[in-house]
C-alpha cells in the first residue's frame, strides 16, 4: 500500500502533468471504485485542473471554477499508471485490473488499476475534501511543521494500544501504514508490541524523531521518481519491512516476522526487543 512518501511522490508527479490541463473524460470501469454520485463524474469533464494535493494516503485532484475534488485512495493493491496516449476504443468495464481512466485534452492521462479480487480502491468526487468520510476523520500530517514533538506527545496521551497499532491508525496520524510503521520502530529501536502508555518522555522524543527522519528520508528518496518506478524504489529503501529472514542492516541479526490474518510485521530482535522473539500465533498453530 502506498503511504505518505509514495503518495507525495505521486502528487508531485501529477502536479507536473495535470495542472493547467483540461479533463475531457473520466471513465469508471468497475462498480466498486466510485463511491459518490453527486456531483457526477461528468461535472469535471471539460474542467481544467487547478492543483493536485495530498491528505494522508489520498490524492486530491482539484478541477474547475467550482473547485471540485477528485479524491483517490489507492488502498492496498491499487496503483496509478500514467499514459501518454490511449487506444481509440475505450476498455470494457469489469475486464482486468482497470478501475478508472482519466483522459486529458492533449490525449494523455492516467489509469487507476487494482490487482487481486479484494477491491478497496476508492474514488470520490466531492465539493469539499472533508465530504469524503475517510478524510474527515484523518489525524494530523506527520511531516507538517505544526506537528511538533509536543503535539505528538499530546496525541499519545491516554493511548492504551501497542505502538504498531497506534502508528497505523489514520485517525491518530495520517498516512503511515504497515511498511513505514515497521521502519519507524526499527529506527527508534522499539518493540512493535510496546504499550504506548508505558513510554517515557525520552522515548516519546526518540519515537517522534524516528518518525520524522524516516518519512523525510523516504520522501526525499522518492522525489522525482516516475510513477511506474515508485513501488520498486520503496521496496529497495526499506530496512526491515518485507525482509524477514535477511540480516538486519544495523546489527546483522536475522529479521523476524509476526503474521496476522491479512498482514504481517517485521522487526529485528537485537535492535528492538532485547533479543526476545515475539510470539507469532499463526506459526505456533502450524507447528502444533
Amino acid at each position: 500500500m502506498p503511504e505518505v512518501p509514495e503518495v507525495e511522490a505521486l502528487r508531485e508527479f501529477l502536479d507536473e502533468r495535470l495542472v493547467g490541463k483540461e479533463i475531457v473524460r473520466v471513465l469508471p470501469l468497475t462498480v466498486n471504485a466510485l463511491k459518490t454520485y453527486d456531483p457526477p463524474l461528468s461535472a469535471v469533464e471539460g474542467a481544467t485542473v487547478t492543483s493536485v494535493g495530498r491528505r494522508g494516503k489520498y490524492l486530491d485532484v482539484v478541477a474547475g471554477d467550482a473547485g471540485l475534488h477528485l479524491a483517490i485512495h489507492l488502498a492496498r493493491a491499487g496503483w496509478l499508471r500514467w499514459k501518454d496516449s490511449f487506444p481509440p476504443q475505450p476498455p470494457r468495464p469489469g475486464k482486468g485490473p482497470l478501475a478508472l481512466r482519466v483522459v486529458l485534452a492533449e490525449g494523455d492521462g492516467f489509469d487507476l488499476t487494482e490487482a487481486g479480487t479484494t477491491k478497496r480502491l476508492a474514488v470520490h468526487l466531492v465539493r469539499e475534501l472533508p465530504d469524503v468520510p475517510g478524510i474527515a476523520t484523518l489525524g494530523p500530517e506527520p511531516l507538517d511543521d505544526s506537528f511538533d514533538r509536543d503535539a505528538f506527545a499530546a496525541l499519545l496521551a491516554g493511548e492504551r494500544r501497542q505502538l504498531k497499532g497506534a502508528l497505523r491508525d489514520q485517525r491518530l496520524i495520517a498516512g503511515i501504514g504497515n511498511a513505514y510503521s515497521d521502519e519507524i520502530l526499527h529506527v527508534a529501536k522499539m518493540s512493535p508490541f510496546k504499550p504506548v502508555h508505558n513510554m517515557s518522555e525520552d522515548e516519546i522524543t526518540v519515537l517522534y524523531e524516528a518518525m520524522r527522519t524516516t518519512l523525510t528520508d523516504a520522501v526525499e528518496r522518492t522525489r522525482g521518481v516516475a510513477a511506474g518506478l515508485l513501488k520498486s524504489e520503496k521496496k529497495s529503501g526499506l530496512r526491515v519491512h518485507g525482509r524477514a529472514g535477511e540480516p538486519c542492516p544495523v546489527c546483522g541479526d536475522t529479521i523476524r516476522q509476526v503474521s496476522f490474518a491479512d498482514s504481517s510485521l517485521q522487526y529485528c530482535p537485537t535492535c528492538q526487543t532485547g533479543g526476545k522473539l515475539l510470539a507469532d500465533r499463526r506459526l505456533s498453530r502450524l507447528l502444533k
